[in-house]
């Protein structure tokens, strides 16, 4: 992680979507610097990196982003650092994703905030990589041009299908299964 500076955006091709995660502070900052840049779209994540940064980098990340999710420590964190609101930073950008556990989560767009329902897992497990689950359901409706309701749940669906199973990323299943898991949660098709 302390050599992801060493990695650049323009090294990528055809880089239609981008996330700046927890990595190397220097790593961070810079790949955020290039996507924007770059005119490519970006989510920001920093996750466990949060602590690494101050108030004025952090408000520089979210200016620079297209979108911001944390979880509900750290949304605290980032506005106790940045003296700025989940209400004001979410108006930076095009959407401010807040997961909230068992709660669910909720996407902050303009002055609005869509409720996204937690879905019930079939077992609780191991919560190790429940969020990186979820941020592959985010990039994929932002992707895929999803409205957020359906983002949102396709996000909660993939973090229940994750914990219930042990390891990070030890999880398998089919674009079928995701629709018919889609189905019965939330009563609607999403393909």
């Amino acid at each position: 992680m302390d050599h992801s500076h060493r990695n650049h955006v323009h090294d990528a091709e055809a880089i239609g979507l981008g996330i700046v995660a927890p990595d190397g502070r220097e790593g961070m900052l810079q790949h955020a610097r290039e996507f924007y840049a770059a005119g490519i779209p970006f989510v920001f994540d920093p996750g466990q990196g949060l602590p690494m940064f101050g108030g004025e980098d952090l408000l520089e990340f979210v200016r620079m982003a297209d979108y911001v999710t944390v979880n509900d420590y750290e949304a605290q964190m980032l506005q106790e650092r940045t003296g700025k609101t989940v209400e004001a930073l979410s108006k930076l950008v095009k959407a401010f994703v807040v997961t909230l556990g068992a709660r669910g989560s909720q996407i902050h767009v303009g002055n609005d905030s869509v409720e996204i329902p937690c879905v019930k897992a079939r077992e609780i497990v191991d919560p190790t990589g429940c969020g990186d689950a979820f941020r592959a359901g985010l990039l994929y409706g932002i992707a895929q041009g999803m409205d957020w309701e359906t983002t949102g749940r396709l996000a909660s669906l993939l973090g229940s299908i994750k914990i219930a199973e042990r390891g990070g990323q030890n999880h398998v299943f089919t674009r079928e299964e995701i629709g018919q898991r889609y189905r019965e949660s939330f009563g609607t098709r999403i393909w």
